[in-house]
């Protein structure tokens, strides 16, 4: 499991996906029903891409995204 500590590191995990997938931004942009430009700047990492459609486009990839607490951690 890999940890996401920002947007940066959620779009290389998903451009990495994509391309493990053989998929190009265009395909991958119509299996999830979201633009090209929308792809593009998701995996750029940029900040104000929408939580909603970015875990749309990981759960195409059959990635599963899941948040913990810090408590949980804890000793």
């Amino acid at each position: 499991m890999q940890t996401i500590i920002d947007t940066k590191t959620l779009g290389l995990l998903i451009r990495e996906e994509r391309k493990a997938q053989k998929l190009t931004q265009e395909q991958l942009a119509g299996l999830t029903g979201v633009g090209v430009r929308f792809v593009r700047e998701l995996e750029a990492g940029k900040e104000s891409c929408q939580i909603g459609r970015a875990l749309q486009v990981a759960s195409s990839l059959g990635l599963t995204v899941s948040v913990s607490s810090r408590r949980e951690s804890a000793p």
